[in-house]
């Protein structure tokens, strides 16, 4: 099922169990990552999956705002960890070939 609402504010009703990425994180202000990474860890329970495309690369400005590999993997690990990790098979011209297709799984705990 797809829902649309505030992310930062709706309780999905059934809860979600794969929340998909993609350019979300990056439309948003680098300094609303650390509550991205609240909300998704809220959102989905133990096992749940974070799955989509991330806009991983050294660009600064925006949007959309580009984040270094390691800023996402500090981001997401302490709550995640990391399935799958590959370039994108599809990029967007937008993301200049920095696209990168991860899944994340929910922590227990």
């Amino acid at each position: 099922m797809v829902q649309q609402g505030d992310f930062f504010a709706f309780t999905p009703q059934p809860a979600c169990e794969l929340i998909y990425e993609r350019a979300f994180l990056c439309a948003l202000p680098p300094a609303m990552r650390a509550d991205y990474a609240a909300r998704v860890a809220q959102l989905l329970p133990p096992g749940g999956l974070l799955a989509g495309y991330f806009y991983l690369g050294e660009n600064r400005g925006g949007p959309p705002f580009a984040m270094p590999a390691e800023e996402l993997d500090a981001l997401l690990a302490p709550a995640f960890e990391r399935l799958e990790d590959r370039p994108s098979a599809a990029p967007l011209p937008v993301f200049q070939g920095q696209e990168r297709w991860q899944v994340w799984r929910r922590r227990s705990g």
